[in-house]
């Protein structure tokens, strides 16, 4: 977990740059009810995994219930960032093999949980728009009041649009020096496409120049149009 660095240095820049991010995106909870969130970015190694298991801790800090569910069936890795089995998880579910309480792992942050993809499918797009799957996010939104979906690049598949059809809001990470403005402008389109409710962008790996006093002035400048964090 030395990623999550909302667990191991709570009290850091980049700690608070989460907490600024979630308050944000309490507050684009006003008119609509924003409780099913997927995360998504252009293209791999952005850092969507680092970010969505950040974002959830800061909200699981609330006393809010949490739940992160691994929706990138191609290439999970939320497993990995908290150290958890993948055996069973998402595909378990869906195939109705497993029940849920032999999929879910508690982790070591009081009213955080998490669900592994479990085993890689050979058909992850037609899984992740299935009825089951839609029928399988209503459930869950009963038990808890925020789950948080890392999808797949929506640059490279069409997965993280799929989810987005039915999430109420997608963030979008974009890593810097990661990807070209092309690239982001095309993945921006897929999601406009399918009338994805984007939340915001978090320009992610971004080198602040100056003093810490600087990155906190200029990080809390841009909230409520891009939130920004290393």
């Amino acid at each position: 977990m030395n990623k999550i660095i909302s667990i191991n240095n709570p009290k850091s820049p980049i700690a608070e740059a989460y907490r600024g991010i979630r308050t944000s995106i309490e507050f684009s909870n006003l008119d609509k009810e924003i409780k099913v969130i997927n995360v998504t970015s252009s293209k791999q190694n952005e850092g969507k995994s680092t970010v969505i298991s950040n974002l959830a801790v800061s909200f699981a800090n609330l006393e809010k219930k949490v739940l992160i569910l691994d929706g990138d069936l191609r290439n999970p890795s939320i497993h990995r960032m908290f150290g958890i089995s993948n055996i069973h998880g998402v595909t378990d579910l869906l195939l109705n093999t497993k029940a849920f309480l032999e999929c879910v792992h508690c982790t070591d942050t009081k009213n955080l949980h998490v669900l592994t993809c479990g085993q890689i499918p050979p058909n992850p797009s037609e899984m992740l728009s299935s009825k089951r799957m839609k029928n399988l996010i209503q459930e869950l939104k009963e038990h808890y009041d925020y789950i948080f979906i890392d999808a797949p690049p929506i640059g490279v598949v069409t997965d993280a649009g799929i989810i987005s059809t039915y999430t109420d809001g997608t963030v979008f990470v974009v890593g810097t020096n990661e990807t070209d403005s092309e690239m982001v402008k095309i993945a921006k389109e897929r999601l406009e496409n399918v009338d994805a409710n984007i939340l915001g962008v978090i320009l992610n790996k971004f080198e602040p120049k100056g003093s810490g006093n600087d990155y906190y002035n200029y990080y809390y400048k841009e909230t409520g149009k891009k939130s920004r964090t290393k």
